[in-house]
């Protein structure tokens, strides 16, 4: 598969893993949604081709699949559990003491 071609479907995947971590997971990104945006395109770029050379671009399928493994794992970098959890719309059961 010509690297062009990859290139956009490198994108396309950070994309789409930009857009789904922003409607699975809202809560986890309270500032700006560009950045995960941001985040999604350009970690599938980056670790695509770094996969692509380091498979020598051999194997297109295996590329994909590892590309998007990797960028779902890199879109989470800017996720904030922390902040989601201090709103109160994470979903931890609050245990009720025994007076």
């Amino acid at each position: 598969m010509p690297l062009p071609l990859e290139a956009v479907l490198f994108a396309v995947i950070g994309l789409l893993a930009g857009i789904a971590a922003l409607l699975l997971r809202p809560e986890y990104f309270p500032r700006t949604r560009s950045l995960v945006l941001v985040t999604g395109l350009v970690s599938a770029l980056l670790s695509g081709l770094v996969i692509r050379y380091a498979l020598a671009g051999g194997n297109p399928p295996v590329t994909l699949l590892l590309t998007v493994i990797a960028t779902g794992l890199l879109t989470s970098v800017p996720a904030r559990p922390d902040l989601a959890a201090r709103r109160g719309s994470h979903r931890h059961h609050r245990r009720r003491h025994a007076a």
